[in-house]
């Protein structure tokens, strides 16, 4: 089977604003307020990803400015205490970074970011070098394919596939993203497998099968 685009490759952006590991904290501020980001790759050499600078890594400066933190909490957030001391993006980085390649599925990709706790990742190739981002908007993109496209899709990757000889012709639907089958099959045991195999294509929002079997009737003749 050979279904929609679903590598991060398709959706990521291509231009992307960075910073290199000396560039001042000012600078980078100025960037993310120019560019519209909340987060930076930090580069070295041939453009190399070696972290990332968030505003998170940024806000520990004007948290403690004017404050003189107590022994326990300079404790539990070294980290954040050390970054409220930096000036640099190396020195403010988060690193390594949580990266991801361009032939990762959509589904890896999201599935980082949720554990991880990021909006977006740098895209590289394997030498670490910076070929894109992709963020939580961009893996949302596949939610804009039309309906007819995926009801299209649907019909030539999952049912022509499972049901070639059905009983009844199966009548596929789409609004809204969500996809409906109806008509009447030999196997209602592929009824479950024709539901994950609908909801593994790319854009779809949720699907609602009522495949019939065979009546005794129908046994009969």
């Amino acid at each position: 089977m050979h279904g929609s685009p679903h590598i991060v490759g398709d959706v990521m952006t291509h231009t992307v604003v960075a910073v290199g590991r000396d560039a001042a904290f000012k600078d980078i501020v100025e960037v993310m307020e120019e560019w519209k980001v909340s987060a930076l790759p930090v580069l070295e050499g041939e453009a190399r990803v070696i972290g990332v600078v968030s505003e998170e890594d940024l806000l520990p400066k004007e948290e403690f400015r004017d404050s003189d933190p107590d022994r326990f909490t300079q404790l539990r957030r070294l980290t954040d205490m050390a970054k409220a001391g930096g000036v640099t993006a190396e020195e403010l980085m988060s690193s390594p970074a949580v990266t991801v390649h361009a032939d990762a599925t959509l589904a890896q990709a999201a599935r980082i970011m949720a554990q991880r706790k990021v909006k977006r990742l740098p895209v590289v190739n394997q030498e670490g070098v910076l070929e894109g981002i992709v963020s939580r908007a961009d893996l949302l993109k596949v939610f804009l394919r039309a309906d007819e496209e995926l009801a299209e899709e649907v019909r030539r990757e999952v049912v022509s596939y499972l049901f070639p000889a059905p009983l009844t012709p199966i009548r596929v639907e789409v609004e809204d993203g969500v996809v409906t089958l109806t008509g009447r099959i030999r196997d209602t045991s592929l009824v479950p497998v024709a539901a994950r195999l609908i909801r593994a294509v790319e854009g779809v929002v949720d699907v609602e099968c009522h495949l019939a079997g065979a009546s005794a009737r129908s046994e009969l003749w």
